[in-house]
């Protein structure tokens, strides 16, 4: 299986040989929905946290008798009925979401997003990215004439348009893309498929070396 490979100018440039371990792995959606939610707990930062009725201060004492007065029974005025009371079922801290996954359970459901996506037409190669003084024009020009080829028309949209796929850290390239909201970057070694299924369209740059790194994955 073979992809065509364009340049920043939007132009043809080669093709490139799609390896089948990584673009020809059967679409496993269950896999997929297990991972992407147990990432996304792992990354739930647990900073909201209300008071239960045992931990909101006062309301020792019975605010009035039990019978007699007409009203209604009460036995503290920090009750979650009451204004300045507890909170039931609230935000805690104490709270855990996370959830193991192992590296395979990873890896599988990375391979599956990645395998739909370009079936999908929704993954770009890219023979290489540069800009050598990390330019935010030079970044976003080089996305309007990739978004020029045919299918990508959407690498213009103005969120989670795409995340393009680098073989090793490029500095420059992160500091120009850095103030366009709907692109980001990220390395080959830390690709996931939260980030993969957040973004419509993927750019890969450098893809045989891009291949080899997500291949190591499963060393």
């Amino acid at each position: 299986m073979e992809a065509v490979v364009y340049n920043t100018s939007g132009a043809e440039n080669g093709r490139v040989s799609l390896p089948d371990e990584i673009f020809d792995v059967k679409w496993n959606p269950d896999l997929v929905h297990q991972v992407v939610v147990s990432m996304q707990g792992n990354a739930r930062a647990m900073t909201a946290h209300t008071k239960t009725r045992g931990e909101v201060r006062g309301g020792g004492k019975k605010p009035w008798r039990q019978k007699g007065t007409g009203r209604a029974r009460h036995g503290s005025i920090r009750s979650p009925l009451w204004v300045g009371g507890g909170v039931t079922h609230g935000p805690r801290n104490d709270k855990d979401y996370s959830r193991k996954i192992n590296k395979k359970m990873r890896l599988n459901a990375l391979l599956s997003v990645l395998s739909k996506k370009n079936s999908e037409g929704q993954i770009l190669f890219l023979d290489d990215l540069k800009i050598p003084e990390s330019k935010t024009k030079e970044a976003k020009q080089a996305i309007l004439n990739m978004a020029k080829i045919k299918g990508f028309r959407g690498l213009t949209r103005k969120q989670n348009a795409s995340v393009i796929i680098t073989p090793s850290s490029d500095i420059s390239v992160k500091r120009a893309f850095k103030n366009m909201g709907n692109t980001t970057v990220s390395e080959a070694i830390n690709l996931n498929p939260v980030v993969a299924l957040n973004y419509r369209f993927l750019i890969i740059s450098r893809p045989a070396e891009t291949f080899e790194k997500i291949i190591s994955r499963n060393k």
